[in-house]
Parts: structure tokens; sequence; C-alpha cells
């Protein structure tokens, strides 16, 4: 089918040469006024386009024209689509390019009439008038001069692009004087963009214009947004009947009245914000006729709401209110609930609240809340729940003795508050709930007068000093979570028998010492505990008096000094109920068998373990036995927990193949670490469709490989660590389209061959890619630039998904976040990285033999932290694009063949805290200053021709560069390549020659063709490089 189509492109071409000429010559006009359009402006990144682009909308911005070079095809350029049947350019997309300076009237851009498509927001045009001339562009249908810095009117004329279907002039400019549109260009663009479907005006002057101008607007509008236009008046009800409207934003005006219950009519509305204007009234029942709306934001709380004085229930929950609450909710006297949680309010409590003396029920909790909580809280006798949790309230607690004696529920959780706690808080008499978690706190727990207390909470403070007695006492205490502070003294288990209804007991992560008397009645002393936290508590046994708990759910022994081999009698202990299970971190020599039957967390790392690995029941989800020395096989019944998540066996001793089944169960699994044992054979062959695999680490063993492409069925797969073993293969190309990998070691096997870019994937591989580790193996060729040129991630074109600090997965039994973890060369050490930090990006192709330059394309990795391309056979100079590099943190070239000077853009690296390029052939200044002066000459030796601090040679002797390898007997190429090659002929073959050289160059295809032409014109541009870097290179410096 294709030959048939090049058959009839050849033969119009022949038959009707005047196609072809009319062709070139709208494709060589086109791509003429594109180069002088970019020629008008300087690329600079200046602070304005670059904050809005990257910091608020959230995209990225970098200088598109780079790729306009003279010569080639523009339809090929970055930001420009053409019709490929005229080569016409009909799209063009400059947003957040970096151009900078006015906008010229005469500007070619306007010479390309077939434009349907403009985009260039996120630019700095300086201040410069909108040229009327864009009204020429009468094939437009989207259009976006959105965030340009352009001033000024709109000129009329852009009311003739009557088949805009999007329009944005949008603008955040703020500090400058807004673009303002007058009221016969707005009404021209209401009549006459009868198509419109999107028409974004925000931030325009219309102070002049009446909002009724809008009353006609298009049916078929979907978004409306006018935001901070200084519109003044009353809403016009007309928009609230367009039928289609999705979006509709009139935030941040003047408006006023009250708002029209047509407002109901909107019934596909997604998105309302009518925030900051001067609306009164109610807001109109038909408010819940807005099915679809997911956003609705009435900014911060009228004032006016303090009118409504019989009013008694409020609640405003779960908006997006923001500003300050008003002092002017403390004129509803009448009031008895109050709810404005999950909002975005900020600044202070006011002290207005204190009047609410009927109030019972305050809800200020999930806000932005600061300041101190005031003293007129304590008003509120009539107060039963007051929560004001997940705020930034710091200061004390108000303190009065007998205040809120009514109080039932008290949560200030996960706030700044610090002090004592408040006396109030031992003696209110109906104090059933105690949330104090999260906070600062810090003194002695005090002795409890009241005996009402079901649950108390107050880990993660700073309290100390012992439990008191009075505690002890609550015999309606429930829940007990007092983990993470500084308690401290000696607790006796049978302490507890007096909490006969005690749940939840958390005493983790203190100074405290638990004993236990084994001559005591243990049985029964705590009939209901289901969850016991005893961590890091000093214990050196297992607890006697967990003997009598048949019904107990979760167990969490771990750090503490426990020796010996789990008891008999732990077996009966949750034997049915027991779901978590956790004695990490102890020094446990022996385990027999799990006989806990719906056990579904098991944590036994980090102890002395030996004997061969018991399997748990197949409720299992997660399994830890890390960091023991467990040996023999792994038995595959363990692929009869269907629903394993998280299983880690790493370092120990295990051997043998591993089980085949694992692959069946990649569709459960999703973390799976079999890292430092004596592992065998061959990675499982297969793995299922469905597979869940988000970590498979395999580091550290004897595997032989191979990695089979059906891995590509766990298209979760963020980490991939291979590293240590013996596998012997060519690097498994098709792990690129793994769209979620993060991660990829392959150091240290016996991988082999080259790694060229498959030039027929079209799709960009690894482009989620952080850390690529291919050290210690056997590659060879050039350095892999296609694949470098895809790491989006790291060049910072592909936004980070995760808002965590670091890579893992978690565990919704232990609500636990289990890290990632894998074995790099950092900073010239080998170490373990127990939890990958999200924003390492690392690549380390060091121990290879890999050969000729370093590629320019790694000055793209914006993000990246360190650099090993050492120990290899590269050649050529330092590329001066490394200094583009500003998060570089470690770089080792060392122990290649390069040549050339350091450059002097490295001593701008700001974060450069490691450095060697030892044993190379570099000559010339070492660059001085900043990051330069910390390192030493272990750095450059090797480098006879280096000189300057800190190496001992001086640099006053000027010695040349070394000899130019490609220039011998100075001899110079003068191949060039051009049209006329096609020219030689005549008649039908002038017109054949011509067609075949334009598909030749438009394909690219044949390769061997457009490569020898490329290689030998690459030669010359070097030699002609090389010669002015001669002529510069003797000054001195």
């Amino acid at each position: 089918m294709a030959s048939s189509y090049l058959f009839l492109f050849l033969c119009l071409f022949l038959f009707f040469p005047h196609l072809y000429a009319s062709f070139s010559s709208s494709g060589s006009h086109s791509c003429s006024s594109l180069t002088q359009f970019k020629n008008s402006f300087s690329i600079t990144q200046t602070e304005y386009a670059s904050f809005y682009c990257d910091e608020i909308a959230g995209l990225k911005s970098y200088p598109k024209t780079n790729s306009w070079k003279a010569g080639t095809d523009c339809c090929s350029w970055d930001g420009v689509t053409c019709d490929h049947l005229n080569a016409h350019v009909i799209a063009l997309d400059l947003s957040c390019s970096w151009l900078y300076g006015n906008f010229p009237s005469n500007t070619t851009l306007f010479l390309l009439p077939h434009l349907q498509k403009l985009n260039l927001a996120f630019n700095d045009f300086n201040l410069s008038k909108i040229p009327s001339e864009f009204g020429g562009f009468t094939s437009l249908f989207y259009l976006n001069l959105s965030n340009t810095l352009f001033a000024g009117e709109v000129p009329t004329q852009v009311s003739h692009l009557s088949k805009l279907v999007s329009l944005d002039l949008s603008s955040r400019n703020y500090g400058y004087e807004p673009v303002t549109i007058d009221k016969h260009a707005l009404e021209g663009l209401v009549q006459n963009l009868t198509e419109v479907r999107h028409l974004f005006l925000d931030v325009m002057g219309m102070a002049s214009v009446n909002p009724h101008v809008f009353m006609n607007l298009s049916s078929s509008l979907r978004s409306l947004s006018l935001a901070g236009c200084h519109l003044q008046g009353k809403i016009p009800k007309n928009i609230f009947d367009l039928p289609n409207l999705n979006l509709l934003n009139l935030g941040y005006n003047q408006l006023s009245g009250q708002i029209p219950r047509s407002l109901g009519n909107l019934l596909q509305l997604t998105h309302l914000d009518l925030a900051e204007n001067q609306l009164s009234g109610q807001i109109p029942r038909s408010l819940g006729n807005l099915l679809q709306l997911t956003h609705l934001d009435f900014g911060q709380i009228p004032i006016s709401l303090g009118n409504l004085l019989q009013l008694t229930h409020l609640y405003l929950s779960r908006n997006q209110l923001s500003g300050q609450i008003p002092r002017s909710l403390g004129n509803l006297l009448q009031l008895t609930q109050l709810d404005l949680s999950e909002n975005q309010l900020s600044g202070q409590i006011p002290r207005s609240l204190g009047n609410h003396l009927q109030l019972t029920d305050l809800d200020l909790s999930g806000n932005q809340l600061s300041g101190q909580i005031p003293l007129s809280i304590l008003n509120l006798t009539q107060i039963e729940y007051l929560r004001i949790a997940e705020n930034a309230l710091e200061g004390s607690i108000p303190d009065e003795v007998t205040a809120f004696p009514n109080l039932i529920s008290l949560d200030l959780t996960n706030n700044l508050l610090n002090g004592t706690l408040p006396s109030w808080l031992y003696n209110a008499p109906s104090l059933e709930v105690m949330d104090l978690s999260q906070n600062q706190f810090s003194g002695h727990i005090k002795e409890f007068q009241s005996k009402s207390l079901e649950l108390i909470k107050l880990e993660e403070n700073k309290l100390q000093g012992p439990l008191p007695s009075s505690i002890f006492q609550l015999l309606n205490l429930t829940e007990l979570r007092l983990s993470s502070n500084n308690l401290s003294g000696v607790i006796e288990f049978s302490m507890f028998s007096n909490l006969p209804n005690l749940e939840y007991l958390d005493l983790s992560y203190n100074s405290l010492s638990l004993t236990s008397n084994t001559t005591s009645t243990v049985n029964h002393i705590l009939p209901n505990l289901t969850d016991v936290l005893l961590s890091s508590c000093n214990l050196s046994e297992f607890p006697q008096f967990l003997k009598g708990l048949k019904s107990l759910e979760s167990l969490d022994l771990s750090c503490n000094k426990i020796e010996g081999k789990i008891p008999q009698w732990m077996q009966e202990v949750g034997n049915v109920s027991l779901t978590y299970f956790n004695v990490s971190h102890n020094s446990l020599t022996e385990v027999e068998h799990f006989p806990w039957k719906n056990i579904e967390s098991l944590d036994l790392s980090s102890n002395l373990i030996s004997g061969n690995l018991p399997i748990p029941a197949s409720t299992i989800n997660v399994f830890f036995i890390s960091n023991n020395s467990f040996n023999g096989e792994v038995s595959s019944l363990i692929c009869n927990a269907s629903s394993l998540r998280i299983l880690d066996l790493s370092h120990n001793n295990l051997s043998g193949t591993i089980p085949q089944c694992f692959g069946n169960l990649s569709n459960s699994l999703e973390f799976l670490n079999l890292e430092k044992n004596k592992f065998y054979g061959t990675i499982p062959p297969t793995f299922a469709e469905g597979c869940h695999l988000s970590y498979f680490n395999l580091n550290g063993n004897l595997l032989e490989g191979p990695l089979t492409p059906s891995i590509l069925n766990c298209s979760d797969l963020e980490v991939l660590d291979l590293g240590n073993n013996k596998i012997n293969d060519t690097f498994p190309h098709w792990l690129g389209s793994l769209p979620y990998l993060q991660v990829l070691v392959l150091k240290s096997n016996h991988m082999h061959g080259s790694l060229r870019v498959n030039s027929s994937k079209s799709s960009p591989f690894f482009s989620k890619i952080q850390i690529f580790d291919l050290s210690s193996n056997y590659f060879t060729g050039p350095l892999p630039a296609g694949y470098i040129n895809s790491f989006k991630a790291i060049i910072n074109l592909e936004k980070i998904g995760s808002t965590l600090s670091y890579m893992g997965v978690y565990d919704w039994i232990a609500s636990g976040f289990y890290t990632y973890s894998i074995g790099i060369v950092m900073k010239g050490q080998d170490m373990e990285l127990v939890k990958i930090f999200t924003m390492w990006m690392i690549i380390d192709l060091s121990n290879n033999q890999f050969e000729g330059g370093i590629p320019e394309v790694f000055g793209k990795l914006n993000l990246l932290k360190g650099l090993n391309l050492s120990h290899n056979n590269l050649n050529g100079g330092i590329p001066t694009s490394v200094g583009n590099l500003k998060s570089l943190e470690w770089l080792d070239l060392s122990s290649n063949r390069l040549s050339g000077t350091i450059p002097n853009r490295l001593a701008d690296l700001p974060f450069l805290s490691s450095f060697n390029v030892s044993r190379n052939q570099l000559h010339g200044h070492i660059p001085q200053g900043k990051q330069f002066n910390t390192f030493g000459n272990d750095s450059y030796q090797g480098n006879k021709g280096l000189c300057g601090f800190p190496v001992s040679k001086g640099c006053n002797i000027i010695e040349p560069p070394p000899p130019n390898v490609l220039e011998k007997d100075g001899s110079k190429s003068n191949i060039t390549f051009g049209w006329k090659v096609v020219l030689i002929g005549y008649g039908c073959g002038v017109v054949f020659g011509m067609s075949v050289g334009y598909v030749v160059f438009q394909t690219g295809k044949p390769k061997w063709l457009v490569n020898l032409v490329e290689i030998q014109h690459e030669k010359k541009r070097r030699r002609k490089s090389k010669d002015g870097s001669r002529s510069n290179g003797r000054r001195r410096i």
C-alpha cells in the first residue's frame, strides 16, 4: 500500500511539476516567516514568564525555538504543525518559550494566513500593544494570548475572528496596568463569535463595561471566566440560561445584588466561583440542582451573615471558604451549632466567638487558623463538642479550673500547641474523649479527678515523667495512646487490671520499662484488649499478661530486647483473631512455625533467626523476614498466599531457585524483595497478565537471567533492581515502555552490546526514569544519547506524580508505609539507599566500554543530582552544557581519555560537592572559586596538562593543547551536500531526482545515505569549531 502511494506521489510530480514548485515555495516561505518572527525576539527566561508558567500553571518553560535550525524542514520544528498536503503552517504553539521583547505590528507571523491555532501564552512581550493584524487570521479557531504582558486595549479587529472556538486573553499581570477592552470591542466579540465555546478574559480592565453586554453570548458556550475584571452591577440573569455551561468564574469583581434563582438552570455546571464580590441576600435553594458541581467557591464568609440574628445552626463545612472568620459571627447569640470545618479559613480565631453562650457544638478543624486560642473561649460553658484539630494554632490552651463543665469531646490534634496540659482537663466532669496528639505539649501528666474519660490520645508530644496512678483507675477507659513522648518510669502490667474495658493500648517509643510479675494471675485481666503496641519499651520477654488475650488483633513488640524463641503459649494468643504481629528488631533466634490462622501482616525482620523459612497462613498480606539468617530453599507453598502484597526476604542466606510461581502471584504482589541471598538459576520466566508489581529487587544473588518481556505485564513497575548478579544478556531495551518505571539498576552483571535506540520506536523510552544504573558491565558503543533524551522526569518535562518524600508502598493493615531500597554508588561510596528520596535523579554508566564523546544532551538533565561516567573509553571534551546541571551534586568522569579543558561553567554549579576527572588527558586552567575551592588534588591526578589550584603545577607557562586527532597532515574535508547533487540529470531525470531527494530528506530513508551526508557535514563543522577554539584558547586568563 505504501509503495502505491509513493508511485502516485512521484507521478504527480513527473506530470505536474508546477505542484512541486508551489509545494516547495509555500513551505520555504513559511519557514522564512517563522525564522524572521523568532529573530524579532531575544530568548530570555524572564522571571515573569517562567514563574507563571512553571509555578502557577504547572507547565515547563523552555526555549522551543532552539530547535529551529536553518536548512531544516520547519514542519519538524518544536511547536510547529503543518498541513502535510500543502506544507502550510496551520498551528503554532510557542507557549512558555522564553520569547522576550516588543511585539512588532509588522511581524512576519502575520504572513501565515492559514493558521488555525496560535498559542503564545506565558511569554514576555514587554508591555507592547496587541497588534490589530491578529484580526487577519480568518481561519483561526484557537487563540491564546494569555499571560504575555501585553498592554493597552484589545483591538476591535479581534472580534473579526468569527471562527474562534476558544479565545484566551486572560492575564495575571498583577503590578502592571491590565489589558483593557472597551464596550464596543466586547460587544463585537459577543455578537460575532457565534461558535465560541471557551472564553477566558480574566484580569482585563472592564470597569466601563456593563455586565449586561454578556446577555447575548453563544448558547454553545461551555467556559466563561471573567475573574478580576472590575465588573460592576448585577449579574445578568441570561448567563444562567446557557445550557452547556461547565465553568463560570465571576470572582473578584464588584458585582452586587442577589444571586439569581436561575443559577439552578446550569445543570452541566462543574465549577462555580463567585468569590470576592459584593453579593447579598441568601444563597438560592436552586443551588441544590447543580448535581455536577465539583468546585464551589463563595470566597470569604460574608460579614452580612452576622445580621441573621435568629440563626441557631450554621453549617459551612467542606467548601472552599477562605479569608478570616468574621467578627460579626459573634452577633449570632442564638447559635447552638457552628461548623466551619474543612475549609481554607486563615487568621486567628475571633474573640467574638466567646459571645456564643448557647453554643454546644463548635467545629473549626481542617483549616489554616493560626495564633492562640482566645481566652474568650472559656465563656462557652454550654459547649459539649469542641474540635479545632488540624490547624496551625500555637501557644497554650486557656486555663481555668472550672472551665467547660459540659464538655464531652475535645479534639485539638495536629496543631502547634505547647505548654503544659490545662488544669480543667483533669477536672472536666463530663469529658469522655481527649485528643491532644501531634502537638508540642510538655511537662508531666497530672492526676485525673474525673472518672468519665473513655479515650486518651496524647501521642507525639513532649510529655515527660511517670504515668499518673489515676490513669489505672479510669474504669471506662477504652483507648490509651501515649506513644512517642518522653515518658519514663517502671510500669507493672498488673496495674492495668482495673481497666476491664480497655481495648487499645499504645505505650511505644517512650523511656518506659514494663515488667510483669509472673506469679500473679494474668488470665482474663483485660478481656476486651484487641490492640497492644509496646514498641521500644525495654521488654526482655513476651509479656505474660498476653496469655489470656484470645481476641487480640494487633501486637507490636518491635525494637525491644526479647531473646530466644517465640514461646509455645503464644500459639494460643489471638490464634484466630490476630491479624497484625510485629516482633522485628529484637534478638529472636528460632521460629518453628506461625500458628495464627488469619494473620495478614507479619514482621520478623532484623532478628537472629536461622533455619528453614516457615510459611505463614494463606491469609498473609504483608510478610517481612529480612535481615535474619534463614537458609535453605523457599517452599512453593508460599504461593498459596493469594492475597500476598508485600514480601521481603532480603538479607538472608536463602538459596535454590526462585519459585516460578512468584510470576503467578504478581496479580496481587506489589512489593517483592529477594535482595542479598544466594538464589541461582533464572528469573521467573512468566509474569501473569494484570501483574501489579511496583517494586522488584533481586540484587546481590547468583542469578543468570534472563529477564523476559513478560515483565511488561507489570505495567505498574516503579523500581527494578537486578544488580550484582550473573545475568549475561544484551540491554533489555523493551523495559523502556514500562510507563511508571522510575528506577532501573542492572549494575555488576555480564551484560553487553550497544545501547543504540531502535529508531523504529516512536514513543519515548524511560520517560519517568529517575535512577538509571548500568555500571560495571560490558556495554560498548557510544553513550545512549537516545535514551538520555527521553528521560523527561530528569529533564523536568514530566511532572513527578508523587507528593511523598520517599518511594514506597502503603500497608493499610498496619497503617504503615514501606519504603523501597536499592544499592548504588553515591559520591564514590557504595551504599544501600534504604529510602529512595523521590527527587533523587542519578545516572551511573561507569565501568563499561563506552566510547566516543559525551553527548551534549546530558546538559538537558536539569534535575540530575549524580552523574558517573568513569572507567570507560570516552574521548573528546567535557561538554559546556554540563554547566546547565544546577542540581548536580556529584560528577565522576575519571579514567577515560577526555581531552580539552574543564569548562569554567562547572564552577557555577551550586551543589557540586564531589568532582573527579582524574586519569584523563585534560589540560589548561582548573576553574577557581565556589565549589571548586573544596576539591583536592585527587580530583585531577593523572592529567599532566592541568594547572592551577589545587595541583602543584602553575599556569604561568602557556602550553599548546594536544593535537587534534581528527585533522591529519593539515588536510580538511571539503565535502558538502546540497541540491546540486540531484541537478546533474536533465528532462525527466531532473524532476525524478528532485522528488527522490525530497523523499530522502523528509523520511530519512535510505538511512545509510542520510547518515553519510550528516557525518561528513558534522566533521566539517567540528573542524571549524576547533580552529576557532584554538585561536581563542591561547589567551591567558
